[in-house]
């Protein structure tokens, strides 16, 4: 395995090229051992990933708590090396409800607060909105992620699910380091206009989702029982028809994978590498062994062959139904 960094933005930091996303080892796929999730961020920051993904709303702090955690009981140049992305601004009520979200420059110095104190840390190597608020503008909520930057506690701006418009707003208010949005085999609404848009200001991707939520790892299967609350049970893509066409399409993607003689994820995972090298795919694994799967997409070399029958078995807007339900749709300025 070759681990080797990128750079966030033309401002951002160098992180590996892969991150962790931690959001599931805290909030909606389930429960989720806590040993074994401090482990596998120890296991990810020794074979070289950089950088830990979070929310402040993920278990109402407790995927920052567990990080923080983990950091303290990882060996002290492990801990160094970790770039901290945080997103911010959700709202949520004490039965784990949505409440909107709130983006007022205030609400983003009392969430960094919060945020700092949870990890453990002096400052947040990215910190980003996690979703557009559509009662605040985004100029505002820059500033002051901007302010929070001069004062050291955040190092590098970033932005989650936002349109090709914001991001030029966002821009020309502030230097952004990166963009968090869903991109992946079958999530390629990017492509037309947002990825272009953030090349052109220099603005990287860090690409969530990459295996769809399980749905395209190779393992997910249609008669496999959700837990109580995995967000899963009410995603589009996982119901029904929509289920079985899209897992019709992971064994196609899969004959690919067995030729190579690699998992599915694996080959997943490396198509989104392949995209660019601005771009930094999250894995949302919550286990070692899923980790170690997914490190080894690192290894895999597509050429254009590989492509071809990629593109092929998993044309772009091949997947039924859409990544979230309507109510969430509504929330994402990416969409619009």
């Amino acid at each position: 395995m070759t681990m080797h960094t990128r750079t966030l933005g033309t401002t951002g930091p160098h992180v590996s090229a892969l991150g962790l996303g931690c959001m599931g080892m805290s909030a909606l796929y389930g429960d989720a051992d806590r040993a074994e999730s401090v482990a596998t961020i120890h296991a990810a920051l020794e074979a070289g990933v950089t950088l830990l993904d979070t929310g402040d709303f993920y278990g109402m702090g407790h995927n920052e708590m567990l990080i923080g955690e983990a950091l303290r009981a990882a060996p002290a140049a492990r801990r160094d090396q970790a770039q901290i992305s945080v997103k911010f601004g959700a709202l949520r009520g004490p039965a784990g409800d949505w409440m909107g979200y709130d983006a007022r420059p205030a609400a983003v110095k009392n969430f960094a607060a919060y945020s700092l104190q949870r990890l453990g840390v002096d400052h947040i190597d990215v910190y980003r909105l996690s979703r557009l608020d559509p009662g605040v503008p985004i100029e505002e909520t820059v500033g002051a992620i901007a302010e929070l930057v001069e004062k050291g506690y955040v190092r590098h701006i970033g932005l989650s699910e936002v349109g090709a418009g914001t991001l030029r707003r966002a821009a020309a208010t502030a230097p952004i380091s990166d963009l968090q949005i869903e991109y992946s085999l079958i999530s390629r609404g990017i492509e037309a206009e947002i990825l272009p848009t953030a090349r052109e200001l220099g603005i990287a991707v860090t690409a969530y989702g990459v295996l769809s939520r399980g749905l395209i790892s190779g393992h997910f299967t249609a008669d496999r029982r959700l837990a109580a609350g995995d967000f899963r049970a009410m995603s589009p893509r996982f119901q029904g028809e929509n289920l079985q066409h899209n897992l019709n399409l992971v064994e196609a993607l899969r004959k690919i994978a067995e030729q190579k003689g690699v998992s599915v994820a694996q080959i997943a995972i490396a198509w989104v590498l392949s995209r660019g090298e601005d771009i930094v795919p999250l894995v949302g694994a919550r286990r070692r062994d899923r980790l170690a799967e997914s490190l080894g997409a690192l290894d895999v070399r597509l050429d254009e062959s590989d492509l071809r029958a990629i593109e092929e078995a998993v044309p772009a807007d091949a997947a039924a139904g859409e990544r979230y339900s309507a109510q969430q749709m509504a929330h994402l300025d990416s969409e619009r």
